[in-house]
């Protein structure tokens, strides 16, 4: 892009607006891309200081959700994890209080954390299970069903073990459909980028070209 710069310089050639905004990024990054490394560095240096925080974890692990696509791959991976977790520590004898904090710690996602935690304060309290993780608008109503079936019937073990499995194979599903669905579109962003430069550089050309006949 400096060559096409300094040969249309030479020319005296009137740039059209693409053209003259694709020279302007070139000249920025060549003259100071210090900056903007030095930007990006400092960007991900707060935010991991800020993610370092007892707010700053929640609000980005509850913005992480909300991601399309990606956000509900999170969401299946972690109820995946806390009920094969949950089912697999009270199968085992571990008491269900303890199994609840142990759940949490491992939940990958403070959301997730806070919703399992609040369970736990609630069974403390006499209360089920499921009413804080209902409240907590994370865990699909499916789950949330068939946890308490689980524990109205006293086979809580047995039933997270099933919905376990069945959101295993919804992560495997979702992760193959994510796979596929992410290389036409780097394909078609990198096109785009690639192509729009080209045509950028070129548009003076055509534009002399034109004149000259």
């Amino acid at each position: 892009i400096p060559i096409f710069a300094k040969m249309f310089e030479d020319m005296n050639m009137e740039l059209p607006l693409p053209t003259k905004i694709v020279v302007g990024l070139s000249d920025f990054l060549v003259g100071y891309w210090w900056l903007l490394g030095g930007s990006i560095g400092g960007g991900l240096f707060a935010l991991k200081r800020y993610k370092a925080t007892d707010r700053g974890e929640y609000n980005i692990d509850a913005l992480l959700l909300r991601i399309p696509v990606l956000g509900d791959l999170i969401r299946k991976s972690a109820v995946s994890r806390f009920t094969r977790t949950l089912g697999t520590l009270i199968s085992s004898g571990v008491s269900i209080l303890q199994g609840l904090e142990v759940t949490a710690r491992t939940s990958g996602n403070r959301v997730v954390q806070d919703a399992v935690m609040g369970s736990r304060s609630s069974i403390a309290s006499g209360e089920t299970i499921t009413k804080p993780l209902k409240e907590a608008d994370i865990f699909p109503p499916m789950v949330i069903q068939m946890i308490n079936v689980g524990e109205q019937t006293g086979g809580l073990d047995g039933m997270l073990v099933k919905i376990a499995d069945f959101y295993d194979e919804e992560v495997d599903t979702a992760v193959e459909s994510l796979t596929a669905a992410l290389e036409p579109i780097m394909i078609v962003f990198l096109g785009i980028i690639v192509g729009g430069m080209v045509v950028s550089m070129y548009l003076p050309i055509f534009d002399l070209i034109t004149k000259m006949h």
